[in-house]
């Protein structure tokens, strides 16, 4: 039946028009023509759906946005594009084909997709705010709603091509340009959410700036001495990039691991760059750093005692997005300059400090790997050199390579390689779930720690064997770097 022969009828109460509608819109979504027998476009139903998924998008908006989030009139103004675009397609369809029951067809199938839709995505954002969602569907949320917000576009233009008789090319022609049109006007108008998060900018008061120097010094001081004769691990944990809170979580939780797990309380020291922790911390940077190393160097027995230095942020890339293979040191208002691994390499050559674990955890850390390559060193990077690694989203309190290697398996494992094994599986496990491309996280071991590496894990794993505290908990919460 062509659409100009089309007969639309409506029912004589408003409540079944619109349960009507609502099976229209479920046979639109699986691709079914039968939606056009179902749908009852009057005028009240056109705007009491227009209300509900104006109702249902600011819902949305809200949810999604922070508690300090504000009213964003452009953001609704530009969701209101859409309805008022399929509007007029309706009004275009309805005058070619002298069939005037077709006006509100369109838009009417749409609003109802749209409102059901968007108030299954307000139910997955209220999971998320409450922690209740399982942690594999943190990383595929930005897309899944993506998907959601094409599909209901997409299959409104598939029945409607179907009931025109279109040939099977020019279908696929019509839905790829108008998913591609889609995908592209989401992703631009992503910075103008209903509900828009208020940004402060962060802050630094005099007496934070001074008193940094005085947090540094004692935190410094309360590093014990290495003791003769004894074999002892330290602990250094460095969170470079301030935005997100993923990193200064990260290392926090990996500290909390060593004092508890492997006995450091008092060989333990964190540097964190987040705007929260500025009188909790000393802020990571190159001279924080140095300063660290030099004195931790100082208090080690070099000959017999370890480093674990850990370091957790971006990797670097240029304008042009070529991978410049330095780690990203960001916690304004300062300016902080970028750690390269020819630097640190540098610095812990300067320091003294002979034995030596490395834990990179960032997007193309395996380019930490030649430099920093001795004899005596151990070093463990999150992912190749031109590979992107996964986890550090906003809503994420470990990266995918942190949560695997420190929250579980250094956790469960009583070697270093044992746990980097368990660690590299369990990140490629998760991301072949996502569909990423690997990150394959690399490890290295010098030729004379390969030989002294299995009596210095013995002093490193005797407290976990004979714990003498409770171990603190992980939560769950993850997502992409």
């Amino acid at each position: 039946m062509p659409l100009s022969s089309l007969k639309i009828e409506s029912l004589p109460r408003f409540s079944a028009n619109l349960f009507s509608n609502i099976s229209a819109a479920l046979h639109m979504l699986v691709g079914s023509i039968r939606a056009f027998a179902l749908v009852r476009p009057t005028f009240s139903q056109f705007v009491v759906l227009l209300l509900a998924a104006s109702g249902a998008n600011i819902l949305f908006g809200y949810l999604s946005a922070s508690e300090h989030g504000l009213f964003n009139e452009q953001g609704l103004i530009s969701y209101l594009i859409w309805p008022v675009i399929i509007l007029v397609v309706g009004i275009i369809l309805a005058r070619r084909t002298m069939n005037y029951s077709l006006l509100f067809v369109p838009v009417v199938l749409w609003l109802t997709a749209d409102t059901m839709l968007v108030l299954l995505q307000s139910s997955i954002q209220f999971l998320d705010i409450k922690g209740w969602l399982p942690s594999f569907l943190y990383g595929v949320l930005p897309t899944l709603f993506t998907f959601l917000f094409v599909w209901q576009t997409a299959s409104l233009l598939w029945i409607f091509a179907k009931k025109l008789h279109w040939s099977w090319w020019e279908r696929l022609l019509m839905l790829a340009g108008a998913v591609a049109l889609l995908v592209v006007w989401q992703k631009n108008v992503a910075d103008q959410p209903i509900f828009k998060a208020e940004k402060a900018s962060p802050t630094l008061s005099e007496r934070q700036f001074y008193d940094q120097a005085l947090l540094l010094d004692q935190n410094l001081s309360a590093i014990a001495k290495g003791v003769r004769g004894k074999s002892e691990w330290y602990f250094v944990g460095v969170a470079g990039y301030a935005e997100q809170n993923v990193f200064a979580s990260e290392i926090e939780q990996a500290n909390q691991l060593f004092d508890a797990r492997f006995g450091m309380k008092d060989r333990s020291i964190s540097l964190i760059n987040n705007p929260h922790t500025w009188e909790e911390y000393p802020i990571a940077s190159r001279t924080s750093l140095a300063r660290t190393l030099k004195d931790i160097g100082m208090k080690m027995n070099t000959e017999e005692d370890v480093l674990f230095l850990t370091l957790s942020s971006h990797g670097a890339v240029d304008e042009s997005g070529s991978i410049l293979g330095d780690l990203v040191m960001t916690n304004p208002p300062l300016t902080l300059d970028e750690i390269d691994p020819v630097w640190l390499r540098g610095t812990l050559d300067a320091s003294g400090i002979r034995w030596r674990v490395i834990v990179v955890s960032s997007c193309y850390s395996g380019a930490f790997i030649q430099a920093l390559s001795s004899p005596t060193t151990v070093i463990i990077t999150a992912s190749r050199a031109d590979r992107a690694s996964f986890g550090c989203s906003d809503d994420a309190d470990m990266t995918y390579f942190g949560r695997a290697f420190f929250a579980e398996s250094m956790r469960e494992q009583n070697t270093l390689d044992g746990a980097f094994k368990q660690a590299r599986r369990r990140v490629g496990e998760r991301e072949a779930l996502m569909g990423f491309e690997p990150s394959e996280p690399q490890m290295v071991v010098g030729a004379m720690m390969q030989t002294a590496l299995p009596e210095l894990e013995k002093a490193l794993f005797y407290h976990a064997s004979n714990p003498v505290v409770t171990l603190p908990k992980f939560t769950q919460a993850e997502d992409a770097k």
